[in-house]
């Protein structure tokens, strides 16, 4: 299993590089062979929740019954965080298979903080497909010279509510991205994003 010191500091140490860096893409390889168990998720996903998730925050996943249910439990007994109502919890987890009813609604009840607690906000962890820095967004604003692709696999419609709830900077929401290539990437709320992939 994974020291989830040593670990875990540079898996943040990654995220955090990726989130000063946008759509930048890093490597959890050398950690996520280390686990060795089945999860409902991909690896690099679950090490995300591990790094940030503990018994001080909140999470709640959207996903299909059978995976909600026994990822909740997962995070649960690894983490000590509790689990909460969509517009309460401080994490949202969402898994490849989330139901589109429940994505719309986390985007409409999920916090964003206020102005002067903007970043008493949802963070997203979201398993996505293969992540690479080919055409389906374009990322531009700090942290990027000029401009940053990125291919995620999410729909056009998911960044298109994720574009509306970062309207009114410094509110907003945060999203980690994890595929099953162990990668990790990240668009924190500072960032532009145009959708150039049409489906």
């Amino acid at each position: 299993m994974i020291d989830q010191i040593h670990d875990l500091q540079q898996v943040y140490r990654n995220i955090l590089h990726s989130m000063s860096r946008p759509g930048n893409i890093s490597k959890l390889n050398s950690i996520t062979k280390k686990l060795k168990e089945e999860f409902p998720c991909n690896h690099a996903f679950f090490l995300s929740a591990l790094t940030f998730l503990d018994a001080e925050v909140t999470f709640h996943v959207i996903a299909n019954e059978v995976k909600k249910e026994r990822l909740t439990e997962i995070i649960s007994s690894y983490t000590m965080s509790k689990t909460d109502t969509v517009d309460q919890a401080d994490f949202i987890l969402m898994l490849q298979d989330a139901p589109e009813y429940q994505i719309e609604q986390a985007f409409i009840e999920c916090k964003v903080g206020n102005l002067r607690d903007p970043q008493l906000s949802a963070t997203w962890i979201l398993e996505s497909d293969l992540l690479s820095n080919s055409a389906g967004l374009s990322l531009s604003g700090p942290g990027i010279n000029g401009v940053q692709q990125l291919q995620t696999g999410l729909s056009p419609s998911f960044w298109q509510k994720r574009n509306e709830k970062v309207k009114e900077y410094p509110l907003g929401i945060d999203v980690i991205l994890a595929d099953f290539s162990s990668q990790v990437a990240c668009i924190p709320r500072t960032t532009s994003v145009m959708i150039t992939e049409v489906v």
